[in-house]
């Protein structure tokens, strides 16, 4: 390959750049570079400056010296060159210094894993999150976390239930918050909390205000749903199913991937839907529609919220912290949802 325009030589025993004249001699093949030597040569080349470098490793300046000399010797090829003023990283040690840092960077994500694997909410931790609870309560759980676990590195990933479910099986993810029974096996669940669903309307509605919603009062609404794979679709439907309904919401022409777009096809007129409650704040605080809820809160209507994870999981007691800080953020979380829902169901 060319490196800098000019051949980057590889031979079975050597390494060298052409016409650059920093070839250090004759490779050894059996040779493999420490850590201690790749970060030297990586915080060198990042710092620009040798004595930055040892101060930053702990190290002093000969001893940073000796460890770029036996990297550059065991490699045959010079790195950098050493100057009174400065210091530059050669052609072929800029074409190296990727390889160094990817392997410093692996390194550290190897023994992160292993520490989150002895437990103790150290390391990277995958959580899955559906999409009618991530924007909601994501706000107030990574708020929590730096205080509960300081050295956990939490990863996000939003998708639908069967997604998640699969991802999980499969190893992509540690855990994952859902919002309906999970039946696969191999899986274990924790409750985190129980939510109450919001009736949402457009305004001047015949049922604006009121808080003694039953599941029959549904009965002749258009309600809008989301799309296929959203559990709170299907939960909304089986709510249906269970007062039979003489209108069936699945046979809705307009359907939609997100809240934000069913709550504004509410207040374009086109029908009524169902909110969680951590939704409110967020989502329904706007002119143009009014809320109502149900006699029995979420007893009544409403949806069961769990932490699932792989039962083979050494991490089963890390689960239930975050399942605790979970539900925790949730109480946070619907704090400002409840007050807009009793401003809004006081004035009608």
């Amino acid at each position: 390959m060319f490196v800098n325009k000019r051949w980057l030589y590889v031979g079975a025993d050597r390494l060298s750049v052409a016409g650059e004249g920093n070839f250090i001699g004759m490779a050894n093949r059996e040779y493999r570079p420490t850590v201690s030597q790749l970060r030297t040569f990586v915080t060198i080349a990042e710092n620009g400056h040798f004595g930055t470098a040892a101060q930053k490793l702990g190290i002093s300046q000969p001893s940073l010296s000796q460890a770029l000399a036996a990297l550059e010797q065991g490699l045959g090829v010079q790195l950098i060159e050493r100057s009174t003023r400065r210091v530059i990283v050669t052609p072929v040690g800029v074409t190296l210094l990727p390889y160094a840092q990817a392997t410093l960077d692996s390194l550290e994500a190897f023994v992160s894993h292993a520490r989150g694997a002895q437990g103790g909410l150290v390391g990277p931790m995958n959580l899955g999150m559906i999409p009618t609870v991530a924007p909601f309560l994501l706000p107030a759980l990574l708020r929590r976390m730096p205080e509960v676990a300081p050295e956990l590195q939490l990863r996000i990933v939003e998708e639908k239930t069967d997604n998640l479910v699969d991802s999980l099986r499969h190893g992509g993810l540690d855990a994952a918050v859902v919002a309906s029974q999970i039946t696969s096996s191999g899986t274990e669940s924790i409750h985190v909390y129980d939510e109450e669903f919001v009736l949402v309307v457009p305004a001047g509605h015949p049922l604006a205000g009121r808080r003694d919603l039953t599941v029959d009062d549904l009965d002749g609404l258009d309600l809008l749903l989301l799309d296929d794979g959203h559990c709170l679709r299907d939960q909304i439907l089986d709510l249906c199913r269970t007062a039979a309904l003489r209108r069936d919401p699945a046979q809705a022409v307009t359907r939609a991937a997100s809240l934000s777009t069913i709550v504004q096809c509410v207040i374009g007129g086109l029908g009524s839907t169902l909110v969680p409650l951590s939704a409110v704040a967020a989502e329904c605080d706007r002119p143009g529609l009014e809320l109502a809820t149900f006699a029995g809160g979420a007893a009544a209507a409403g949806r069961s919220v769990s932490l699932c994870y792989r039962a083979s999981s050494s991490r089963t007691e890390d689960f239930k912290v975050i399942a605790d800080c979970l539900g925790k953020a949730f109480t946070d979380s619907v704090t400002e949802s409840r007050r807009i829902l009793e401003r809004r169901l006081s004035r009608v």
